[in-house]
C-alpha cells in the first residue's frame, strides 16, 4: 500500500507498522467512518478507545478502499490472519500531523459547517459567529478544557455541556441567555469548572444548585438582570473573584458573609437602604407541624431524599434558612437587612457606588421572636 500521512491523536508513532498490527486493535472499536473524499485518497476512522480520529491521506484510492474494507471486517471480529493485507509503510515525520489542541474562530465566515472539530481540541473559541445555539459537535470534545462562545446569540444551554468532563473554563459573555439550568449544576462540571463568564446576558436568577459547582474560582455575572444571588452562595469555598456589577440586586443573601474573596465587584446595583427596625415577619405561633418537622430534619441532620419525601418537600429543605443562632427555619421566620462592609469578605472591593461606599445590605433571618429581640438589643447598643 502506498505511503500515507496519518494523524494519530494521542498515539506515538513507532518506526515500523504492519497493517495486521493496526487492524488487530480495531475489533468493535470503531465509532464512525468518514469516506466522502476516498476517491481523493483521504478518509478518517473515528475510534472509541482512545477517543481519537485516525486521518488517512495521500493514499492510492484503490488501495485505500481495500484497506477500509479490511478495517470494517476487523471491526466486526474477522480473524486478522484471514484478511488479505499489504504492508503499511510508516509516514515520514514531516507528514505526520500533530494533534490539534487549539482552534480560534472569530467570524461566521470561518465557522466550519461541513467539517468536524478535531477530537484532540483542548481550547475552542467560536466568537462573533452568530450562533443561536451550542453546536452539538462541540459536546463530543471530551478533552476540551476551555470553551469560549462569547459574542453570539445563544439563548439556552444544552444539558449535555455537563458531559464535557475536562471543562475548566466556560465563557458565554454577551449572549442572550435567560437562565443557567439546574442540570448543569448537577453534572460533572461540579468537579471541573473553575472559570465561568455569564456577563452581559439576560439572566434574572441563578438556581440554588449553582452553589454545587464547588470548584469555581472566578465568576463573572456583570450586566445581567439579576434580582438575587444564589441563596447558598457562601458554599463556594474556592471562589476568589466575583463580579456582579450593574444588575438589579436589592440585597445580598445571608450566606454571602461566608465567602473569602480576593476581589469583589458589585458596582451599580440598586441596593436598598437597610432598616433592621422594620422587619418582615412571617412567623406563626405556635409553629405548624410541617415547620417543626422541617426544622428538626435540618437541625439534627436527619437523612432524607426523594425516595422518602415528596420532591417539593426536599426542595424546601434544601433551601432552609439559617437563623443567627444556628437553627434552621423554613417558611416561618423574621427577616430584615443589615449593613455589611464588603471588606469583611473580600481583600479588594470595587466601590459599590459613586460616593465611595464599600457597604451593602445583607439579609438576616431569625427563627423566633427571642432571637430577633437579642439581635435588636445588640444593634441598638452598638448604634448609641
Amino acid at each position: 500500500m502506498s505511503q500515507w500521512s496519518i494523524s494519530r491523536c494521542g498515539w506515538r508513532m513507532v518506526p515500523e507498522y504492519s497493517s495486521a498490527l493496526v487492524l488487530s486493535q480495531l475489533k468493535e472499536n470503531i465509532e464512525q467512518f468518514f469516506t466522502k473524499f476516498v476517491e481523493e485518497g483521504k478518509a478518517t476512522v473515528r475510534l472509541k478507545e482512545p477517543a481519537v480520529d485516525v486521518c488517512l491521506s495521500k493514499a492510492n484510492a484503490s488501495n485505500l478502499k481495500s484497506f477500509l474494507a479490511a478495517v470494517r471486517l476487523a471491526h466486526r471480529g474477522t480473524d486478522v490472519e484471514a484478511l488479505p493485507l499489504s504492508v503499511l509503510v510508516p509516514a515520514k515525520t514531516s507528514e505526520v500531523e500533530k494533534p490539534k489542541t487549539k482552534m480560534i474562530i472569530t467570524s461566521k465566515r470561518d465557522y466550519p459547517l461541513t467539517k468536524n472539530f478535531p477530537y484532540s481540541l483542548e481550547h475552542l473559541q467560536a466568537s462573533y459567529c452568530k450562533l443561536a445555539r451550542v453546536d452539538m459537535r462541540m459536546l463530543c470534545l471530551k478533552k476540551l478544557r476551555k470553551l469560549d462562545l462569547s459574542h453570539n446569540h445563544i439563548k439556552k444551554l444544552p444539558e449535555s455541556i455537563g458531559d464535557l468532563v475536562s471543562l475548566q473554563e466556560l465563557n458565554l459573555h454577551n449572549n442572550h441567555l435567560e437562565s443557567f439550568c439546574v442540570a448543569l449544576c448537577n453534572s460533572t462540571l461540579q468537579k471541573s469548572l473553575q472559570f465561568l463568564d455569564l456577563s452581559q446576558n439576560k439572566i434574572k436568577a441563578l438556581p440554588v444548585q449553582f452553589c454545587q459547582l464547588q470548584e469555581l474560582i472566578h465568576v463573572k455575572l456583570d450586566d445581567n438582570e439579576l434580582i438575587r444571588l444564589p441563596f447558598k452562595m457562601g458554599q463556594l469555598s474556592q471562589l476568589r473573584f466575583l463580579s456582579a456589577a450593574r444588575n438589579k440586586l436589592p440585597f445580598l443573601p445571608s450566606d454571602f458573609r461566608n465567602l473569602s474573596l480576593e476581589k469583589l465587584d458589585l458596582f451599580g446595583n440598586p441596593f436598598e437602604q437597610p432598616n433592621p427596625l422594620v422587619p418582615s415577619i412571617q412567623l406563626k405561633i405556635p409553629l405548624t407541624l410541617l415547620e417543626s418537622a422541617a426544622r428538626a430534619t435540618v437541625n439534627y441532620r436527619i437523612p432524607y431524599g426523594r425516595h422518602l419525601l415528596p420532591s417539593h418537600l426536599c426542595e424546601d429543605l434544601e433551601v432552609a434558612k439559617m437563623c443567627q443562632c444556628g437553627s434552621a427555619c423554613l417558611s416561618c421566620f423574621i427577616q430584615t437587612t443589615v449593613t455589611m462592609n464588603l471588606h469583611h469578605v473580600a481583600h479588594t472591593v470595587v466601590l459599590v457606588d459613586n460616593m465611595g461606599g464599600t457597604e451593602a445590605p445583607i439579609v438576616c433571618y431569625f427563627c423566633s421572636l427571642t432571637c430577633y429581640s437579642q439581635f435588636l438589643d445588640r444593634y441598638l447598643q452598638s448604634n448609641r
